[in-house]
């Protein structure tokens, strides 16, 4: 019997906050804090607290600087944090293939 698809979640990826963080930015070359605590909804504090287990895991770099006088925090996907993302994505399609594969073979009509 093969493995069901929801085995091959990654637990660090497929937690929603962190699957947003990784969507937004790889829609980018890099995001600012500021846009993605907009964009997600989060505290401040909340979206650190993702981006520190996203960076731990080297999914993310995590730069600080100014732009002017004001300091800006910029997030950026890695090489490995692409692939976490492209293979959470695959998974979650094979998953909707295999319950709409199901819905079919239970279709009375």
């Amino acid at each position: 019997m093969t493995e069901h698809p929801t085995s091959s979640l990654d637990d660090v990826v497929h937690q929603r906050v962190r699957l947003g963080i990784l969507a937004v930015t790889k829609e980018a070359r890099r995001v600012e804090f500021t846009f993605l605590r907009t964009s997600l909804g989060l505290t401040g504090g909340n979206l650190s607290q993702h981006l520190g287990v996203l960076e731990k895991a080297g999914l993310v770099t995590i730069d600080k600087g100014y732009e002017g006088k004001r300091a800006r925090t910029w997030i950026q996907l890695t090489r490995d944090g692409r692939k976490a993302l492209e293979d959470e994505i695959a998974t979650l399609k094979a998953l909707i293939d295999q319950l709409e594969g199901a819905e079919e073979d239970t279709d009375p009509g």
